[in-house]
């Protein structure tokens, strides 16, 4: 079959065209294919909002703080029923937490620290220690949701690290640190210690958080009451 009107020349012309036309379209394939497959594996994972389920407990006098130095991670128990695990940051070699057995004796939601802060300057808030001889009025470092367990040392909100990385304290995420107040009371006890019997059982299945390429926080905005985080939605579930 060939279209009426022309003549032999113009109709092979017409057939190697279109010929050469579905050659072209053939080759493109397996390039389309490679750049669809390139631009997949290059994009970046969907990133997941990091998040801690805690649980409320049937007897708050039997709850008690399990903390493994070694994993990083704190689980609170009552009894044999985790009510929250959560990933934490603990003590740096020369400035370890302490090991031992404690109880909660201080809870205060909005703290700021006595060692660590800043010192404002008029229109300059610089970062100081509160015995550095650094002029200027001293605030210290926001410590929301702060549970102490000893002396100067206590579970509180901040960034946490994939390795040690506190003064001694044991900071939380965000997420996590308005749950853990919440779980605890004064008077609960806390266990300290290298390895705990919930890292073989319930370690594997907490999840690991990294705020080390965090950006530093604005100064300015950490003096102020803005500088502690308010917890988002209920905060311990049945």
């Amino acid at each position: 079959m060939y279209r009426a009107g022309l003549t032999n020349p113009a109709r092979y012309a017409l057939q190697f065209a279109k010929m050469r036309l579905i050659f072209r379209l053939l080759l493109s394939l397996p390039l389309a294919g490679f750049a669809l497959l390139t631009s997949c594996t290059t994009m970046p994972p969907p990133s997941r909002e990091y998040h801690v389920v805690a649980h409320k407990p049937r007897d708050p006098s039997k709850v008690r703080v399990d903390l493994s130095l070694s994993k990083q991670n704190v689980y609170v128990m009552e009894g044999d029923r985790c009510l929250m695990a959560a990933a934490v940051s603990v003590g740096l070699p020369n400035k370890p937490t302490p090991k031992g057995h404690f109880t909660i004796y201080n809870k205060i939601k909005n703290k700021r620290s006595g060692s660590y802060g800043y010192r404002v300057q008029k229109d300059r808030v610089v970062p100081a220690e509160a015995g550095a001889s650094v002029s200027g009025r001293y605030v210290g470092y926001p410590m929301g949701f702060w549970c102490e367990f000893a002396p100067a040392y206590g579970f509180h909100q901040g960034f946490v690290h994939p390795y040690p990385r506190t003064h001694g304290c044991v900071r939380l995420h965000g997420e996590a640190a308005p749950k853990f107040f919440a779980l605890v009371r004064i008077g609960t006890p806390v266990h300290i210690a290298n390895t705990m019997p919930e890292d073989d059982t319930i370690g594997p299945t907490v999840t690991r958080v990294d705020d080390s390429k965090a950006p530093d926080p604005d100064p300015r905005l950490m003096i102020t009451e803005a500088g502690f985080e308010e917890p988002n939605g209920p905060l311990l579930v049945e």
